[in-house]
């Protein structure tokens, strides 16, 4: 590096301890911090249920006026079909790269779970769409 060349080498150390720096974890880990990041998935969890509540709610309340004006149709099969697909595909977009992911990161272990949960969810969901076809 005396030319202002960065040569390979040069790279691989400077890696080499940017990893040993990110493995030895953080170095003033504080209980405020510890208590920061385990309010995350209790909010997660909080704002999630209020958001299904106020849609459930607000599908209530638009079937009601629907039935009072008589223009509510019941929701087919087909319709119910295509957003088993949808989900079904989104769910396994998202599950699948992220299995690999921590396959490739923790290796075998309970993070794992992130992504083969949502895997699992999107085939049960395309499992319905196929086991639900009907003869038109």
């Amino acid at each position: 590096m005396t030319d202002g060349t960065v040569t390979n080498a040069d790279l691989l150390v400077a890696l080499n301890q940017i990893i040993g720096l990110l493995e030895a974890g953080p170095s003033g880990s504080t209980a405020a911090a510890q208590i920061m990041l385990s309010l995350v998935p209790m909010l997660g969890i909080v704002f999630g249920a209020t958001l299904v509540f106020f849609f459930l709610f607000w599908n209530y309340r638009l079937k009601r006026e629907l039935i009072r004006t008589n223009q509510y149709t019941h929701t087919t099969v087909r319709t119910l079909r295509m957003f088993s697909l949808l989900i079904g595909l989104l769910s396994i977009a998202v599950g699948l790269p992220l299995t690999f992911l921590f396959l490739a990161v923790e290796g075998i272990s309970y993070a794992l779970l992130g992504g083969l949960i949502p895997m699992f969810t999107g085939i049960g969901l395309l499992v319905f769409y196929g086991a639900s076809r009907t003869k038109e």
